[in-house]
């Protein structure tokens, strides 16, 4: 009987953790980038543009990767099947508003099944000086918001969000 008590306790408690467990998440980071808006818009709309400067890809250079559709345009996918760092998945654009804005969706296939809202934004500094801002966010269901709170995704996610970023920076000012 004790046994029993015991299991249902430990069953009580998960309920418990997994209703105040976070269950939404958004993280972002901006830098700036000495380019004109238009020429930093017009490279990021191009998701095969991320190979020459997104973390993953360098985690895993000889990623498979699939695309369908017109890169630059809503509906391109990007699919990947990668190394235990870069998982399987896919990333489709859902909306372009030119010189503003790039929206995606991540669909994590492994080492987790997921689906998050991605987005690239950017802000006229100066005619020489562009804001760019990378984030994502997304909703964790039970039981893997229990899971998130042993893991800290704006300090894993958001150091690869800050390589990226200044890749990207070096890559377009050396342009």
């Amino acid at each position: 009987m004790i046994f029993v008590y015991i299991l249902l306790a430990f069953i009580a408690l998960l309920i418990i953790i997994a209703t105040v467990a976070p269950k939404k998440y958004h993280l972002e980071r901006t830098i700036i980038i000495n380019k004109p808006i238009s020429e930093i818009f017009t490279y990021l709309k191009s998701v095969k543009n991320q190979d020459n400067w997104s973390p993953w890809k360098k985690k895993d250079p000889e990623m498979k990767q699939e695309f369908f559709g017109e890169d630059g345009t809503v509906g391109f996918i990007s699919r990947w099947e990668g190394n235990k760092e870069v998982g399987i998945g896919e990333q489709e654009i859902k909306a372009i508003v030119e010189n503003k804005q790039i929206d995606t969706e991540l669909r994590f296939i492994k080492p987790w099944k997921s689906v998050s809202d991605a987005f690239l934004k950017v802000k006229e500094l100066n005619s020489n000086s562009t804001e760019v801002i990378w984030g994502f966010s997304g909703v964790n269901k039970v039981p893997m918001n229990i899971m998130m709170l042993f893991f800290n995704m704006d300090t894993s996610v958001g150091t690869d969000f800050n390589e990226g970023l200044e890749s990207l920076k070096q890559v377009l000012e050396s342009k």
